[in-house]
């Protein structure tokens, strides 16, 4: 049994039956949510299905309440890519966070990721920064060339770790780092999963200790930073100061390094991860959207070395059940493809996808 405790959700009111959420958009619906932001005081949510991003001020603190404000279609009633235009539009976002002011979002379909330099107070504004892109008008992979150190290609997730700024380059089949956000067309000062910023073949050619297949959350603190390696089933850890294309520290999920085992039947267990796509963590704990398995997987203190056991898990009454919505229906404990999590302190923000809404958790 879980020992952490459910709060409150927002999205779909579909509890005591799978269904699709109302197909009449509103300010408190969502469909197939895969990115989530939180400090704990407001929440960010990446309302993938619907290609827009939706913003509440204040956490909210019962079911089901309405979001603030909408950014990428022009009310709370539209939906579809870039319904406003390529300007004012997304197609598929995932990635969000908000940072020294900054709300950056993850637009990766259009492979592009939105600044803007202040929270957004009134629906539909406009970006003040692209990256990834030459202007807020164009969407092209990797900028209509072949792959380059500035340009992108599904760029799901992002996020500020050690003092840099992060993106996980997925269809490129790496990891960016910068120490300053790349307003400019800057370089990153880092690269991880490729030998050079022209290189996107997966997982190098042949799985190695360093590659990634799908590269698709980040997640740190000044001393490590993990990076959510779906494709591969695992999640590799570096330090955070790491500085070249090097071998990492530890694969969660894995027995050593160069296994990238998917477990798929039967009952799993506190050291199996199956295409997990987030990961998350605070004061030294660290949490896993272990996606395929629909369960969050929580370690009391950081993994840092292969074959390492969860200690808790939300979403399944134990460390070996893996079903969606334990194969019965929706509950306040239950989870469906949980992708996007962030964590502060005791409260935990999972994207729960396949239930087309944002669940709030204390973590015990």
């Amino acid at each position: 049994m879980s020992m952490h405790e459910p709060l409150a959700w927002v999205g779909s009111p579909s509890l005591g039956g799978l269904r699709l959420p109302s197909a009449k958009l509103s300010p408190s619906s969502l469909y197939a949510p895969r990115g989530v932001w939180t400090d704990g005081k407001m929440l960010v949510v990446a309302d993938t299905g619907n290609h827009r991003v939706m913003i509440w001020n204040e956490l909210p603190r019962y079911d089901q309440a309405p979001a603030d404000i909408v950014l990428g279609q022009p009310d709370f009633l539209s939906e579809g890519p870039n319904t406003n235009g390529f300007e004012y539009g997304m197609n598929l976002p995932t990635g969000v966070c908000y940072e020294d002011g900054r709300l950056i979002v993850a637009d990766a379909w259009n492979h592009r990721l939105l600044v803007w330099d202040k929270l957004p107070d009134h629906n539909c504004a406009r970006a003040d920064h692209v990256i990834g892109q030459q202007d807020l008008f164009s969407v092209e992979v990797n900028a209509g060339q072949s792959c380059g150190p500035t340009s992108l290609y599904w760029p799901f997730g992002i996020g500020f770790v050690g003092g840099r700024f992060w993106i996980t380059d997925t269809g490129n089949r790496r990891a960016l780092a910068f120490e300053h956000l790349p307003l400019h067309g800057e370089k990153p000062d880092l690269i991880l999963g490729q030998s050079d910023g022209y290189q996107n073949e997966e997982n190098r050619g042949g799985l190695t200790e360093n590659s990634f297949r799908w590269v698709h959350a980040v997640a740190g603190d000044d001393d490590y930073v993990f990076l959510a390696d779906a494709g591969n089933h695992r999640v590799l850890v570096w330090p955070s100061d790491v500085r070249y294309d090097s071998v990492p520290l530890a694969a969660v999920g894995q027995i050593d390094l160069l296994s990238a085992y998917e477990f798929s039947l039967g009952p799993q267990n506190a050291k199996m991860l199956r295409f997990p796509y987030s990961v998350t963590c605070d004061k030294k704990r660290l949490a896993v959207a272990d996606t395929a398995n629909n369960r969050i997987l929580i370690y009391d203190n950081y993994p840092l070395e292969c074959g390492l056991p969860a200690d808790s898990v939300i979403g399944q009454i134990d460390l070996v059940s893996n079903g969606e919505n334990r194969w019965q229906s929706v509950t306040h404990e239950t989870l469906c493809w949980p992708y996007g999590i962030c964590m502060s302190g005791e409260i935990l923000a999972v994207a729960d996808s396949g239930n087309n809404r944002v669940m709030l958790w204390r973590l015990s």
